[in-house]
C-alpha cells in the first residue's frame, strides 16, 4: 500500500454521488492507495485542515439545495468566521452530479469549489458538472474527468515503486464478511424515538388507501391516509413525508432462490478494514437473510454501471464475463444503457440473465453490489387543523410497458397500492421533513397555487390549513386530462369555493379538441393575477412535474405581467427574479 491517503467525501440524496464516490474508492485501491469513503456529514469537518488529498462528489436537490447527509457540512464551511488560508495544505477535486433539465444545475458542486478556492485550497483539476441529460448518463463526464485525475494525483502522490496497479477483473476484498448463526436469535423489543427519524421511523397504520381515478383511465392514483397517533409529528403545508418501500414478496423469493439463501437464517456483519464506515446502522444485529433482501438491499432498482464492474470480478464463464467487463468499460458504455437503462431492467433480471456469474457470487460481496433502498418524498396532502393525527399522501401507481416482456413498477408506488386495510392492520414506517415550499404568515396575503395532477397535493394541504387559520385569500390553478377522469378532490374544493374559501380555475386538457393546459389559464386570469400580484402583494407557487410545466407557467406569468402592467421583457423577467428572491415565486418540482 502507498504511503499516501485519499479521503472521498459524498453528499447524496438518492445514492447516485455515494455510488461514484464508493467506485472512486475501488478504483483507489486498484492504485494501492489507502482510501476512506464517508458521507459530509458522518465525517468530522474539523479534520479537514489535517487532510492532505481529498475528493469532494455532491449532488444538487430541489432548488439548488445541499443533500440531507452534508447540510451540517455544509453549515459549518460557510461559516463567516474561517481563515482564508484554511485548507492552504489541501489537495481536492470537486465532482458534482446534477440535470441539466434543472434551473440550478449542479450549483452546490459549483459553490462548493468556489468556498474551496476561497479557503486556500489548490484544487486540482476543474470543477467536474456530471449530467443526467448526457447521451451517456453521468459517466459521459465523469469518465474522463476521474482520467484527468488520476494522472494528476498519480503525479503529485507516486504509487510505491514497481506495483502495478490492478486489473479491473481482479476481485477486492468485500467491505464486510458474514457470519451465520446456527439458531434464531430472541426478538429485540424496539423503542420508539420521538419524533421519527430516517434510523427511527414511526409505524403509521393506513386508514384508507382509495384509487381517486376513474376505472377505466391509464393512470392509477391513490390518496391514503395513515394515522400518526402517539406518534408526536407536527407539520405544516409544503412538508414532505418521508418512507422506505420494501421489496415485492415474489422479488424477494427469486432472489433467495438465484443465490441459494435461506430467507429465514440470521447473520452478523464485522467490517473487513478498520477504516470501513461501521455496519449500516439501518441493519440490525443480528440480521436475518428476509430483513436484509426485502428492507434493505435494492433489487429492483436498475443497476448502475458499478453494479456490473463488481459483478465481473466473479465471471469464469468466458462469455458472460467479456459481456460485464464491456458494460463495464467506458467504451461499453451505449451497450450499457441499450440493456439496462432504456428497458429499465432491473438488478434481479440481470442476475437472472448471468446464471454462470451468479452460481459463482459471494455472499460477502452483496453489499458491495446492491446499494440500500433509498428513502421516497411524498408531498402531505392534508392539515392537522383539518385531519388532527393523520397524514394524507396523493400517489401515481408507477406502472407501465417497454421492451421486456414484464410491465415496469415502481417501487414505492407498488408497494403503497399494495397495502390493503380491509385484510387486517397494515403500516407504513415513516418521518416527516420540511418541505422547500413556505406560505404566508399575514393573514391578508393573498396565496396563487398552480398544481395539475398530483402537484396538487402541498395545496391541498395549504388550502386546508389556511382555510382552517381564516385566510382566504387563496387561488388554485387545477389541471388534468378529463374533468370525469381524474379531476382529484372535486368534491372538496366544490365546497370550499361554495364557502367563499379559495376560488378554483381549472384546466382539462383533453376534453376538447385543442389541449388546455394551466399555462393557458394563467394568461386568461392575467387581470386578476396582476391585481393580486401587483397591488395586494400575493404569493405565486407551481408544484408538478419537471417536464416543460414549470417553464410554460412561467412564460405565462411573464406574459402577464407584460399584458397588464405595460413591461418589456426584460422588465417582465427582472420582476420575477425579484419575486423569486422575496419567496414570493417558489416552486417543487419533480422528475
Amino acid at each position: 500500500m502507498s504511503s499516501h491517503a485519499l479521503l472521498v467525501l459524498f453528499g447524496s440524496q438518492t445514492g447516485s454521488a455515494q455510488d461514484t464516490a464508493e467506485r472512486i474508492g475501488r478504483q483507489a485501491q486498484r492504485r494501492h492507495m489507502r482510501v476512506r469513503v464517508e458521507a459530509l456529514d458522518s465525517y468530522n469537518v474539523a479534520n479537514l485542515i489535517s487532510e492532505s488529498l481529498v475528493v469532494f462528489v455532491c449532488a444538487t436537490t430541489g432548488q439548488g439545495d445541499p443533500p440531507d447527509n452534508m447540510k451540517k457540512f455544509w453549515r459549518f464551511l460557510f461559516r463567516k468566521s474561517l481563515p482564508a488560508d484554511s485548507l492552504c495544505r489541501l489537495d481536492c477535486a470537486v465532482l458534482g452530479l446534477g440535470d441539466s433539465s434543472y434551473p440550478k444545475f449542479n450549483f452546490v458542486a459549483k459553490k462548493l469549489h468556489k468556498r474551496l478556492l476561497l479557503l486556500g485550497a489548490n484544487m486540482l483539476l476543474p470543477v467536474g458538472l456530471a449530467d443526467d441529460q448526457h447521451d451517456l448518463g453521468p459517466n459521459g463526464v465523469s469518465d474522463p474527468w476521474l482520467i484527468s485525475f488520476w494522472q494528476k494525483t498519480l503525479s503529485l502522490y507516486p504509487p510505491p515503486a514497481g506495483l502495478a496497479p490492478l486489473r479491473e477483473e481482479e476481485k477486492l476484498p468485500p467491505r464486510y464478511v458474514f457470519h451465520f448463526l446456527d439458531e434464531v436469535p430472541d426478538k429485540q423489543t424496539e423503542h420508539l424515538q420521538t419524533p421519527p427519524t430516517p434510523l427511527q421511523p414511526f409505524p403509521a397504520r393506513v386508514v384508507f388507501n382509495q384509487r381517486v381515478t376513474h376505472p377505466s383511465h391509464f393512470q392509477d392514483v391513490r390518496h391514503i391516509e395513515l394515522d400518526i397517533t402517539g406518534s408526536n409529528i407536527q407539520y405544516s403545508a409544503g412538508d414532505v413525508v418521508m418512507m422506505r418501500p420494501c421489496n415485492a414478496a415474489e422479488d424477494v423469493e427469486q432472489f433467495c432462490q438465484l443465490l441459494k439463501l435461506d430467507p429465514e437464517r440470521y447473520f452478523t456483519l464485522t467490517p473487513t478494514d478498520s477504516s470501513t464506515a461501521a455496519v449500516p446502522a439501518r441493519l440490525p444485529q443480528p440480521c436475518s437473510v428476509r430483513f436484509l433482501v426485502e428492507q434493505f438491499l435494492d433489487i429492483s432498482a436498475v443497476p448502475r454501471r458499478s453494479f456490473f464492474e463488481v459483478l465481473a470480478t466473479f465471471a469464469s464463464n468466458e462469455l458472460e464475463r467479456d459481456k460485464l467487463l464491456e458494460f463495464s468499460s467506458a467504451q461499453g458504455q451505449d451497450a450499457l444503457h441499450s440493456y439496462c437503462n432504456r428497458p429499465r431492467r432491473t438488478a434481479l433480471e440481470v442476475l437472472a440473465d448471468f446464471p454462470h456469474t451468479t452460481v459463482e457470487l459471494s455472499i460477502d460481496y452483496l453489499l458491495d453490489l446492491f446499494p440500500e433502498i433509498q428513502p421516497r418524498s411524498f408531498s402531505i396532502a392534508s392539515s392537522l387543523l383539518q385531519h388532527p393525527n393523520r397524514i394524507q399522501i396523493l400517489v401515481a401507481v408507477v406502472k407501465y410497458k417497454s421492451m421486456l416482456f414484464k410491465p415496469r413498477k415502481g417501487l414505492c408506488s407498488s408497494w403503497l397500492a399494495s397495502l390493503d386495510p380491509s385484510t387486517g392492520d397494515v403500516y407504513v414506517p415513516l418521518w416527516v421533513k420540511k418541505g422547500s415550499l413556505s406560505f404566508p404568515q399575514d393573514p391578508d396575503t393573498p396565496v396563487i397555487m398552480v398544481g395539475p395532477g398530483t402537484g396538487v397535493a402541498p395545496f391541498r394541504s395549504a388550502i386546508q390549513e389556511r382555510a382552517a387559520q381564516g385566510k382566504m385569500a387563496n387561488v388554485l390553478f387545477f389541471g388534468c386530462r378529463s374533468e370525469s377522469k381524474d379531476f382529484y378532490c372535486r368534491s372538496e374544493w366544490e365546497e370550499k369555493v361554495q364557502a367563499g374559501q379559495m376560488i378554483l380555475v381549472t384546466a382539462f386538457s383533453r376534453d376538447q379538441e385543442e389541449k388546455i393546459y394551466v399555462q393557458h389559464r394563467v394568461k386568461e386570469q392575467s387581470k386578476l393575477l396582476w391585481d393580486l400580484i401587483a397591488k395586494k402583494n400575493a404569493f405565486f407557487y407551481i408544484a408538478g412535474s419537471a417536464k416543460q410545466m414549470p417553464a410554460s407557467v412561467c412564460d405565462a406569468l411573464k406574459e402577464v405581467f407584460q399584458k397588464e402592467g405595460g413591461m418589456s421583457e426584460n422588465q417582465a423577467q427582472e420582476m420575477l427574479d425579484a419575486m423569486e428572491k422575496a419567496k414570493r415565486f417558489q416552486s417543487e418540482t419533480w422528475s
